[in-house]
């Protein structure tokens, strides 16, 4: 009996130490991206550190350059080894890894024109209009009668955009309210988890004789952010490097229609343990600098209008993931009137395939200057430029709570993927 209890043990340890050995490795394979970008003409360092073989296919043997020589129409990699990147022209390359002769996963490489960004770091007021109205909660309703009424319960929950009221588009929460006054019975078009749905609801007159359904709605959203980057040729932007989500639902806000527009920083809230620092700003309402199109998990986007605005920028080229090294960096922001400066920051983690892509840098302020404005990252900070070796790699996203010199970067290259679905 013992015996077999020492076998058991040494079969449970042998288990264990395989995992120990292996986790690495699947964890490698697990978080291997499905897509890696290029600039055209650039060599890019490439460190999967996986124990297998990618097996590349080309239509065109020309584009792609694989550790100094042309790539062959079907050639296999070693991603155990660092391999450099190469390419002079745009276009697609398929690779397929294989772990012993298992295909594992696909992984597609673009090869991107080599382009040039203004850094901008400009503080701006945004103003999100949202398709419809979202839904913030759900309430109890007082009838005429005096009894407490849930006209909405289990129909309309947190989060769902209301669009349409009996065929009436549903703008702002006065048309909403004016067609709940109007109709005893409703007829509401949603859009829950991006999909399109059609829900009834009896309307309840209140104590003062008018019709209420109990929802808590809202229709539009402001504040500070920081502009991150502007596309000298196209005027296309993108900013925050994070979506806007609605502070009570923690969804992301559909735009219908939005501005960025012009503002000056008046107060510094600064950071503390705990706490969060805020820029505090006056914004411009009359002074709209571009047009919001599109809000996504890594920031928002949009066209520049105001042509006077991009004056006197000088664009820079960008890098990608595989250029960011751990070290110096700087950033730009705004965080006195309307003055952009650049502040020392340093590059403490990288992280090349994390899943939330606005959490791919870990950073801190070192610059005495902006420490002793605002204690490191505050709020209204988000989006900041990141400047390394001369090129724009990333932004600015979130701080830590709990030590407010620190917070979360992205990469730009995430953030451009992003401005393609405009």
């Amino acid at each position: 009996m013992k015996k077999l209890n020492k076998k058991k043990l040494f079969i449970f340890f042998l288990v264990i130490i395989n995992l120990i050995f292996l986790l690495p490795i699947i964890l490698n394979f697990i978080f291997l991206p499905t897509k890696i970008n290029l600039l055209v003409g650039n060599t890019h360092k490439i460190d999967f550190n996986i124990p297998a073989v990618a097996t590349v296919v080309s239509n065109d043997d020309s584009i792609l350059s694989v550790n100094d020589k042309p790539l062959q129409e079907k050639e296999n990699i070693n991603l155990n080894e660092t391999i450099y990147l190469k390419s002079e022209q745009e276009g697609l390359i398929d690779m397929k890894v294989s772990l012993m002769g298992i295909p594992i996963k696909n992984v597609t490489v673009s090869v991107l024109p080599n382009t040039k960004l203004i850094p901008c770091g400009d503080s701006v007021g945004v103003r999100i209009d949202t398709e419809g109205v979202m839904v913030l909660g759900i309430g109890t309703v007082i009838g005429e009668d005096g009894k407490e009424y849930e006209p909405s319960k289990n129909i309309l929950k947190p989060g769902d955009m209301i669009l349409k009221v009996n065929n009436t588009d549903i703008d702002s929460k006065e048309t909403l309210i004016n067609c709940i006054e109007n109709n005893d019975n409703l007829n509401i078009q949603i859009k829950r988890d991006n999909i399109i749905q059609n829900v009834n609801i009896n309307c309840i007159k209140g104590e003062n004789g008018k019709n209420k359904i109990g929802v808590w709605v809202r229709d539009s959203t402001q504040g500070i952010g920081t502009l991150t980057y502007i596309n000298p040729d196209t005027k296309y932007f993108g900013s925050l490097g994070h979506g806007i989500v609605d502070v009570d639902t923690k969804e992301i806000m559909d735009v219908k229609d939005g501005k960025i527009m012009k503002s000056e920083i008046i107060d510094i809230k600064k950071g503390e343990k705990g706490s969060p620092g805020e820029l505090v700003g006056n914004i411009n309402k009359t002074e709209n600098i571009g047009e919001i199109t599109n809000n996504t998990n890594v920031g928002i986007y949009g066209k520049i209008t105001d042509d006077k605005f991009i004056e006197n920028k000088e664009a820079i080229p960008i890098g990608f993931k595989d250029s960011v090294q751990i070290g110096k960096a700087s950033i730009l922001c705004n965080i006195d009137g309307n003055n952009v400066e650049e502040y020392d920051i340093e590059i403490e983690s990288i992280n090349k395939y994390n899943i939330d892509n606005s959490k791919s840098m870990v950073i801190k302020i070192t610059d005495e200057r902006l420490l002793e404005k605002t204690n490191g990252i505050v709020q209204g900070m988000s989006g900041s430029p990141i400047i390394q070796n001369g090129k724009i790699i990333g932004a600015v996203t979130h701080v830590f709570v709990n030590e407010p010199s620190k917070g979360y970067g992205i990469f730009i290259e995430n953030m451009l993927e992003a401005e393609k679905t405009q």
